[in-house]
């Protein structure tokens, strides 16, 4: 069997088969997410330098924390609006990943000397990032949402949710889109997780959502 390494993308991090042969390990830089990754060789390996992060770096990890906030806020509103167990199940889920997403956010930006935005940061401009980062819902939204119950209720925050994981899903491309952005490894990883565990969400609450129609 091959050996491989993978960077992603430029740095050293997985993974040598268990079964070693006298075949040189193969090199793999990895895609953005929908890229194949693809094998380097010695020379471009040698030229490599250690990837930093920049400003779009740090503007998405500010703006992806505000972006979890509200959707832990309307996570919230599930326990008492709804009936449904499947939904209840969905916003744990949500909660518990957004929750600790945050952490790893604000931890990354304040070990980088870079200002981590707070909840309470959130609630003070949450109308000016309405207007400006994708899929969050308006202050109208939200209050429609926080004065029903009920399917109809179930029906509003699936389709509220699906937009809003569609905004993070845009958020990610347009660091991968920015040059230089995106290629520190702890933000590498972080922004392919972010793109892959939201797009699966997508799909289920989809078919929730066709479920209740």
């Amino acid at each position: 069997m091959n050996k491989a390494i993978l960077l992603t993308p430029f740095l050293t991090l997985a993974c040598l088969s268990n079964n070693f042969t006298d075949e040189e390990p193969r090199i793999l830089q990895a895609g953005a997410p929908g890229e194949a990754s693809r094998s380097l060789d010695l020379q471009e390996l040698t030229s490599i330098v250690q990837p930093t992060y920049n400003q779009a770096d740090v503007d998405f990890m500010q703006g992806m924390i505000h972006h979890h906030n509200q959707a832990l806020e309307m996570a919230s509103l599930i326990q008492v609006r709804t009936q449904s167990t499947e939904l209840y199940d969905l916003g744990r889920r949500i909660t518990i990943s957004q929750e600790d997403e945050i952490v790893f956010m604000r931890r990354w930006l304040s070990s980088r000397g870079e200002d981590a935005p707070t909840s309470e940061m959130h609630h003070e401009i949450g109308s000016q990032l309405d207007m400006l980062m994708p899929g969050m819902l308006n202050s109208d939204e939200m209050e429609a949402l926080s004065k029903i119950t009920g399917q109809p209720f179930d029906r509003l925050f699936l389709e509220g949710m699906i937009k809003h994981h569609q905004g993070a899903l845009t958020m990610v491309a347009t660091l991968f889109n920015t040059s230089g952005a995106g290629e520190e490894p702890d933000i590498f990883q972080f922004a392919y997780h972010v793109d892959s565990d939201q797009y699966i969400e997508i799909e289920r609450m989809a078919a929730m959502l066709k479920a209740r129609r």
